[in-house]
């Protein structure tokens, strides 16, 4: 088709690009869309080129809409081949959080590469555009260096290791746990967190964990992890987990980030909320947050480039500082939703929004804070009361 009408280059590349997202979004393809009644009129070429890609303009914007649907989609998954590599590495992998930004407001989190890369493959995550592809890595080094690291020790640090690779996945290989636990132990003045997607947690269930250290747990409704979140736990199996860990006295917390607006979404979402209300006592639960699609060019290029089944990419997206995400009224909708449906553990939970614009807050919280500093100290702050309830 591309070939037999007189299409600019420009056009050709946005029609290709078209093509695409349809194949990603399980949605057919450009053939299937193909206005034939245009050709019973009587069109020069180049209008009929012009009429044709505008036809195929508005397909694309019709698509791209704030609820699709996982009702028909088929993700046809298949994993891709990973190596795991072990290597000794310079310095230890301390820093802050790679996205932070001071154009949206930020709890100044530490991260930590206890490794580097992920096995699980999540179809929005940014983890795979920071390392090398298909290869997970440890440092043989890496107990040594953290047990060496210095910290002021009148400071509270909030350290995750969720950042560059799934925090329980790997259980105690090459040491980790090990490391992690000797680490908080010896620094009461950090809160040392564990994200996960993960019920490995076989580790955790038979040591004592150390007060300071809280597992956290990244949820969605089923119908999102069957289609995005792949080889990932269940949703009751992180659930599960996570009650698992609070029932030994532990401090857990739950993460809704990214939370995705499809057809049927907030009813999907609030079953999860009710849930957490009912199974679980606040005492041991740190936090709520809330976040939502935010991709950065890398991850949608290497998106493109596999050419994985996907909604994500359907969403309509905005540029909002220098990334593609959801328009505001969306995210004050799905983030108010959230909020409001976990009234009664207001005072007893830390709630924030990760990565949001500092305006947000307010819309959704009734506050917001002056600064990331101040997040940050006020987050710190509640974190380490909870620490003390529960010591």
């Amino acid at each position: 088709m591309l070939e037999k009408y007189p299409f600019t280059h420009s056009q050709k590349e946005i029609l290709k690009k078209i093509d695409k997202d349809l194949r990603m979004w399980d949605e057919g393809s450009l053939q299937d869309y193909f206005p034939k009644e245009l050709l019973e009129k009587n069109y020069d070429k180049k209008t009929l080129a012009k009429k044709i890609f505008l036809h195929y303009q508005k397909l694309d914007q019709k698509l791209r809409k704030k609820c699709f649907s996982y009702k028909n989609f088929n993700s046809e998954y298949k994993p891709q081949k990973i190596k795991l590599a072990t290597t000794q590495k310079e310095k230890l992998g301390l820093g802050f959080c790679p996205v932070a930004s001071e154009g949206t407001r930020c709890c100044n989190l530490y991260t930590l590469d206890a490794v580097e890369s992920c096995g699980f493959d999540c179809s929005y995550c940014s983890i795979q555009s920071f390392y090398n592809e298909n290869t997970i890595t440890f440092d043989s080094t890496f107990k040594e260096k953290l047990l060496h690291l210095e910290l002021e020790k009148d400071k509270i640090y909030h350290i995750g290791t969720g950042q560059s690779s799934d925090s329980l996945l790997w259980g105690n290989k090459e040491g980790i746990m090990d490391a992690l636990f000797e680490f908080a132990r010896k620094n009461p003045n950090v809160i040392l967190e564990f994200k996960s997607k993960s019920n490995n947690i076989k580790y955790l269930l038979e040591h004592d964990i150390p007060k300071n250290i809280i597992c956290t747990w990244s949820l969605n409704p089923q119908i999102v992890i069957d289609n995005e979140e792949h080889l990932t736990a269940s949703l009751q199996e992180r659930i599960s987990a996570a009650k698992a860990i609070a029932a030994k006295g532990n401090l857990v917390g739950f993460h809704f980030h990214p939370i995705i607006a499809y057809e049927g979404y907030l009813s999907d979402y609030e079953a999860i909320y009710k849930q957490l209300i009912n199974e679980f006592d606040p005492k041991y639960v740190a936090m709520v947050s809330m976040g939502t699609l935010t991709f950065i060019k890398s991850v949608l290029k290497k998106l493109y480039k596999r050419e994985l089944k996907t909604k994500v990419t359907q969403i309509p997206m905005r540029e909002v500082n220098g990334k593609r995400t959801y328009d505001y009224e969306t995210k004050k909708e799905m983030f108010s939703h959230c909020y409001n449906s976990f009234k009664p553990w207001y005072g007893k939970v830390f709630f924030y929004m990760c990565m949001e614009e500092h305006s947000l807050w307010r819309d959704v919280f009734g506050y917001e804070y002056a600064s990331n500093n101040q997040f940050e100290e006020m987050m710190n702050h509640f974190y380490m009361q909870k620490i003390r309830a529960i010591s």
